[in-house]
């Protein structure tokens, strides 16, 4: 269940993200709700093969991500056109630490993980569920280390936060990080350009 969550909230706040919703949920409280919905539809499909039980910390996963996200909105009005490089990436964090916050919440509530013994549980479950530890790093390659180099590489040479509005191809980039990945991870040199 550990990674499960984990993943769904990777491919439910990242690959499932197309970009007119990313830009509708930082403009209208709709795009919002309508992004909240797709992340509880994935949360939910995520734990239903591990544990029927955990429904209500579904439910606590998927409320408080419609209120971070909900939260979010009036900030974004404010700060419409800024291009702060630093702020943007703190408030991405920020963004992604209460979301990764919850989530533990959760699955301490659940039972699945116990505080003072997290990393050495985390550790077992990596080891002991392989593909979907596999899983877990794609979806983290997918989007969010594109975006944290994004803003890395944007804020140490122009200073600015970059535009990803201007992005395209999203999914062309996903597959072309997933396949160098894989490259790299068979030894395949070669075939990295």
């Amino acid at each position: 269940m550990i990674i499960a969550m984990f993943l769904a909230h990777l491919v439910g706040d990242y690959i499932l993200q197309w970009d007119e919703l990313a830009l509708w949920k930082s403009r209208e409280y709709k795009g919002v709700f309508v992004h909240s919905l797709i992340v509880s539809l994935i949360t939910l499909l995520f734990a239903l093969p591990f544990d029927t039980g955990f429904l209500p910390w579904v439910l606590f996963i998927c409320v408080t991500h419609l209120l971070v996200d909900a939260a979010q909105l009036p900030l974004n009005r404010r700060l419409a056109g800024v291009q702060n490089g630093y702020l943007n990436l703190g408030r991405f964090l920020l963004d992604q630490l209460i979301h990764f916050t919850v989530i533990i919440v959760a699955l301490i509530g659940g039972g699945y993980l116990n505080w003072g013994a997290a990393t050495s549980t985390v550790l077992e479950t990596f080891a002991a569920n392989r593909m979907l530890t596999y899983l877990l790093a794609y979806a983290f390659i997918s989007m969010p280390t594109w975006i944290l180099v994004e803003f890395l590489v944007y804020g140490l040479i122009n200073g600015s936060a970059p535009d990803f509005s201007l992005a395209t191809n999203k999914y062309v980039g996903i597959l072309e990080r997933w396949l160098i990945t894989t490259f790299v991870v068979l030894g395949q040199f070669l075939l990295v350009p």
